[in-house]
């Protein structure tokens, strides 16, 4: 008889949203953080994980950033900290944004933590597009988080998906066996993809189909689950597809469609799992939600948010995350927690 031990049992909360230049202000994310009571994690449980990516977050010299910190990765930390979360890392390139949170206990789980960037906007002379990432050694496995921005308008298509492979091929990490993005056995790809209804629908037949739920028939002709089929980019995820209204593009304030642009469901949230890879040791992430936040509405997009129940299970054998790690990144790798003393003094 098989047994697994559970070398870790964590959910994962990931979201994305374009805030088109706007500061918090005074907005409260406790709904959107699941800190209101309701959780899509197992036993209604508080995420044990936040990574959450920005676009277009404002880079104007007014902004006040205090010890390098954006306003956003800010009110995250102060809407978290009664629930004992220290910041594990951030990397920003202009707009793009990408931060991360973890309760205190899983900290000296945490290794060779890595960030990275890639510009792709105007040739990658300019960081307005691109992508941020954050990559570490969690409980043993090799696990990459990226934030991308890609190029916006209906006609861009073929911009987005050079941008993509631009991404892939030009990120590039220090640690051993992981030194690119799909080296990875867990990758967690999101942001504001940009993708948008292939065909000339009208702005209102797509509003009219949105209105009547028609969402299949309209994801039949979305840009990115047509380009997966084919293999020209994002062919090595897998995503659930959204059971929600596409959240691009709003007017500001309210949860009235934009027509000066085709609703499209630009902002997503993809990923994917090496799952038997180690002998004996099976990896996996199971999807538990899916969902836009129609709430907030300071935007033209909705934040759009994934919980995934990220599993490490060892089969009749007991393995510490100490020694996965060993072997998944090798015994010559950096020495453990080298970002501890970070995270420490950046608890809020």
């Amino acid at each position: 008889m098989v047994t697994a031990t559970a070398i870790a049992d964590l959910c994962i909360f990931l979201l994305t949203w374009n805030v088109g230049t706007h500061t918090p202000r005074n907005q409260d994310l406790s709904s959107l953080l699941s800190l209101n009571g309701t959780t899509t994690c197992p036993d209604n449980q508080l995420p044990d994980i936040y990574v959450i990516g920005f676009q277009e977050v404002s880079t104007t010299p007014q902004v006040l950033k205090i010890f390098n910190d954006d306003p956003w990765v800010l009110k995250i930390a102060d809407s978290l900290s009664d629930h004992q979360f220290v910041k594990v890392d951030s990397k920003q390139l202009q707009g793009i944004l990408i931060t991360m949170f973890a309760q205190h206990k899983h900290i000296p789980h945490m290794k060779e933590i890595e960030t990275e960037a890639t510009r792709t906007g105007l040739g990658g002379l300019w960081g307005n597009k691109g992508a941020v990432s954050i990559r570490l050694s969690l409980y043993g496995t090799g696990v990459a988080f990226v934030c991308s921005h890609l190029a916006a308008h209906d006609e861009k298509l073929k911009e987005r998906i050079e941008d993509y492979h631009q991404i892939v091929d030009n990120h590039k990490y220090n640690a051993q066996g992981y030194r690119r993005i799909f080296d990875h056995d867990f990758v967690f790809w999101f942001g504001d993809l940009n993708f948008r209804l292939s065909g000339d629908m009208s702005a209102w037949d797509v509003r009219t189909d949105v209105e009547n739920q028609r969402y299949a028939d309209l994801l039949k002709l979305d840009q990115l689950n047509l380009l997966r089929e084919k293999g020209n980019a994002f062919s090595l995820l897998e995503e659930q597809q959204p059971n929600f209204a596409p959240t691009f593009k709003f007017v500001e304030g309210t949860n009235d469609y934009n027509l000066k642009r085709r609703p499209a469901w630009c902002d997503r949230i993809l990923h994917r799992v090496q799952s038997n890879i180690y002998p004996g040791i099976t990896l996996s992430a199971n999807q538990l939600s899916y969902q836009s936040h129609m709430d907030y509405t300071l935007s033209d997009h909705k934040p759009v948010s994934a919980t995934f129940n990220y599993k490490v299970e060892a089969a009749n054998q007991t393995y510490t995350d100490e020694e996965l790690h060993e072997m998944t990144h090798g015994s010559a790798s950096s020495p453990a927690t080298p970002n501890l003393f970070i995270a420490e003094l950046e608890q809020w």
